[in-house]
């Protein structure tokens, strides 16, 4: 027993400099890590009742639909990886809608729309989640989608206590959408955001999940929900048809990875962001982060203007694969890292960064779960910005997305607005494997618009370059580049040293401190470690959001 026991205190590097408050969670039937403490139960009564990763990841995706309205739903969309544990495969999942093939540029032109506004009837387009969610449960679940839906159906009948974070977060939505949006009453209780502990009953929503529950995809994508759909964002201006939604379909892609240091960190590929996190890393592997102070201006300056230049690449690259292919190998190549490494000033952030000419060869809820039998769902779900465009069909309990507010306007941008086409998006799952074996290291993502490769990238440093455990990683201060682009303003957590915010100000970055409940700029993360000889699994939660890891 004592041998065990030093084996596992010797997995993680000591953090006493980073100080938690909270200790990782440990176990090894299986682990649930969710922004919602609710949520996180219902995934975990499906894995106590013999449910795979991805029935819990299912389960708790409707869930936090119920608990967690301001992020997520129904409404918006889905990506996942998984983690298929006897084949030491990973697969990774599309939910995401297409624009409604009535809206083009053109048509904007014409209303006098030069830009789109963030929460106009033509930013949504077709919700993914629920197909999404059917295909998962089809590819890797042994339970029926009535079986998975159960718990959140159960919470949005009898009601659930609203947590204090995401109260305040529903205020904010009430007065940025829901009162003005046609229906964003139904998400309100006479007209404001339920209070932190009040009881929230959501009768539509419910209504909705048994509909999905008894017919399947076809229940949400056809009949009385799909004409609702298209009945009020009609009534809004929008040109959504009861076609573009009979026609949608999730995919299954060739996930995207870079190996870093031994391990490969694996995303899902455009149009989802996750190509950033991994040219960022793919960059930082040309420098020793590992003799460096973790919280020094020295690999801060270091990790920000790699992500800086991964923007660069990104914002150009990440379009609708189905219409402009990436080129992917050559923006993954590690001699395209050294090239853009080389640009790196190690002294001074660079004023004017460009995307790079690779040479070409031929509003979120993030949540991990690992089963007991070692397969991993790494899930993320989103509406967008909070309640999307807070708009929601009538009597149906949910709000539809603004994803298409991603889109480019510019006609000859990879990710200019087209009918049917996906636009840019940033909710993007992570995972970790050991890149020699195959085996699963970590299933973790980090939430939160342009955050999300920034999060991916700063949490896999600290896990692989400091070895650290997913709590203290969790816990560590951030920086975030708020526009996902290469500019010089970069958010700095409190808790950063001083002297490390002045450093790099001298820098030249233009930096500024965000503490209080405004660090949501820097994301919402959950992780699973798993233990390849012993199986066992840690868990981390992020403080910065209601929610708890738990293990069964």
């Amino acid at each position: 027993m004592a041998a065990s026991i030093t084996i596992l205190l010797m997995h993680f590097a000591p953090v006493a400099e980073f100080a938690s408050r909270r200790s990782p969670v440990v176990g090894r039937g299986g682990m649930l890590a969710s922004s919602q403490p609710l949520a996180t139960a219902a995934g975990l009564g499906i894995l106590r009742a013999g449910g795979t990763a991805a029935d819990a990841a299912v389960a708790t995706a409707a869930a936090l639909n119920v608990t967690e309205p301001t992020s997520t739903g129904i409404g918006g969309d889905c990506f996942a990886l998984y983690y298929q544990a006897s084949t030491r495969s990973v697969f990774a999942l599309n939910g995401s809608g297409r624009a409604p093939g009535g809206l083009s540029i053109e048509l904007l032109k014409k209303q006098g729309l030069a830009e789109l506004p963030n929460f106009h009837p033509h930013t949504v387009t077709v919700p993914g989640a629920a197909a999404g969610w059917a295909d998962l449960l089809e590819a890797h679940g042994r339970f029926s989608l009535a079986q998975v839906l159960a718990p959140a159906i159960e919470l949005a009948e009898g009601g659930f206590p609203v947590a204090s974070i995401t109260s305040y977060f529903w205020e904010r939505g009430v007065e940025r959408q829901l009162n003005s949006a046609l229906n964003g009453a139904e998400l309100t209780i006479n007209g404001r955001a339920p209070r932190p502990g009040e009881i929230f009953r959501n009768p539509g929503l419910a209504r909705t999940f048994r509909r999905l529950a008894d017919g399947g995809p076809a229940a949400f994508y056809q009949g009385d929900i799909a004409e609702a759909i298209v009945e009020v964002l009609a009534q809004a201006g929008g040109v959504m048809s009861t076609t573009d939604l009979a026609a949608h379909r999730s995919t299954w892609d060739e996930p995207i990875f870079a190996d870093y240091r031994g391990y490969r960190v694996w995303e899902c590929p455009p149009n989802g962001q996750g190509l950033a996190a991994l040219l960022a890393l793919n960059i930082l592997e040309n420098f020793d982060l590992g003799g460096q102070d973790p919280l020094g201006a020295e690999r801060w300056h270091l990790m920000i203007e790699a992500m800086r230049l991964a923007f660069a690449d990104a914002r150009w690259h990440v379009a609708d694969q189905a219409t402009n292919p990436a080129p992917l190998e050559a923006l993954l190549s590690k001699p395209y890292a050294a090239q853009r490494a080389a640009l790196l000033d190690s002294q001074r952030a660079v004023a004017d960064v460009q995307r790079g000419r690779p040479v070409v060869s031929s509003g979120t809820v993030y949540f991990s779960v690992v089963d007991g039998e070692g397969n991993a769902c790494s899930f993320i779900n989103s509406n967008y910005q909070g309640f999307g465009t807070g708009i929601v069909p009538k009597g149906w309990g949910f709000t539809l997305q603004n994803r298409g507010h991603g889109f480019s306007l510019d006609p000859a941008h990879p990710n200019a607005l087209a009918p049917g086409k996906r636009p840019y998006h940033t909710i993007i799952p992570a995972m970790i494997t050991h890149a020699n074996s195959g085996e699963l290291f970590a299933c973790y993502g980090v939430m939160g618009g342009f955050m999300q490769p920034q999060g991916h990238m700063q949490v896999a440093v600290g896990l692989i370059d400091d070895g650290l455990d997913p709590q203290a990683a969790l816990d560590r201060p951030r920086f975030c580049i708020e526009d996902g682009t290469a500019s010089l303003a970069v958010s700095l957590e409190e808790g950063l040293p001083a002297e490390t915010q002045a450093q790099l100000a001298a820098m030249g970055h233009m930096v500024r401190q965000v503490g209080g409940l405004q660090r949501a700029v820097f994301g919402r993360g959950q992780i699973i470690l798993r233990e390849s000889d012993t199986g066992v699994l840690w868990g981390g939660s992020d403080p910065r959001a209601d929610g708890l890891a738990m293990t069964l």
